[in-house]
């Protein structure tokens, strides 16, 4: 009893500070997985139940910090619906290519991705300004664009999963026009609606450790606030300074799996 009261403890002590870590960043730009997720298996959690516990905490702050930005009116519904509709057939998609594509493949993909994205934002005056206009197209292909935002990063969230709300951010300020707290607000709602497509697997699976999740979810959502505020008055500063965090975190972590493991 008291082992097992020991070890949950230790846990707790564990994942609670890296998850409200990980909910603070990933309300400013996504990317919060890369922190959670690692959290869960450093404290011993087995692997299906982690991403299952990742799942449910992280799906709750992201509807927190999906709310906040509601609230403050930085979400464009028109363009966020149609990307939330094709996030969830993406999601689905992706959980099952993953299935075909080595990872190694996956992995290597993402390596020599990660480097043109960063110079894209270092080059893109559209990421540097708070104050651009949507761009001009009809309304047949400004939904295609929004649907094949959340189809294609939602494809990727279920195929390899860290840094879809990044992605998802850099595609509705380029392809779209919005500004970067905008463009947060729409990939907060996309990125919940294919982290639940993800959750219901796992929960009816049996793979979700409520005792660890509740708790976890509690770290998560008070990030999840913190952050969504600070982005929100803060502006674009502070999007974009996470976004290279990020992906400095995603270039680390694709590059251990490749050349060390």
């Amino acid at each position: 009893m008291f082992l097992e009261m020991g070890e949950y403890l230790k846990q707790l002590m564990i994942v609670c500070p890296l998850v409200f870590l990980a909910g603070f960043v990933d309300a400013i730009a996504g990317g919060g997985g890369l922190i959670s997720l690692p959290a869960y298996l450093f404290a011993g959690v087995p692997s299906h139940m982690a991403i299952g516990t990742n799942k449910f905490a992280m799906s709750i702050g992201t509807a927190t910090a999906s709310a906040n930005y509601i609230r403050a009116k930085r979400v464009n519904f028109s363009i966020a619906i149609w990307s939330m509709l094709g996030a969830l057939a993406g999601a689905a998609t992706g959980s099952n290519l993953a299935l075909l594509i080595p990872d190694k493949i996956l992995t290597m993909m993402m390596l020599a991705a990660l480097p043109v994205v960063a110079v894209f934002i270092l080059t893109r005056k559209e990421l540097r300004s708070d104050d651009i206009q949507l761009k001009e197209m009809s309304k047949t292909k400004f939904t295609l664009t929004c649907i094949a935002i959340g189809l294609f990063i939602g494809m990727y969230d279920g195929m390899i999963g860290p840094g879809t709300g990044t992605f998802m951010i850099l595609a509705f300020t380029s392809l779209i026009g919005l500004d970067l707290v905008t463009s947060s607000g729409c990939a907060k709602l996309s990125n919940l609606a294919s982290n639940v497509a993800s959750l219901f697997v796992f929960l009816f699976s049996g793979q979700i450790n409520f005792a660890l999740g509740i708790p976890a979810a509690i770290c998560t959502t008070l990030g999840a606030v913190i952050g969504s505020r600070l982005a929100i008055k803060g502006g674009s500063k502070y999007i974009k300074a996470t976004i290279f965090l990020v992906l400095a975190m995603l270039f680390v972590k694709f590059g251990y799996e490749l050349f060390v493991k």
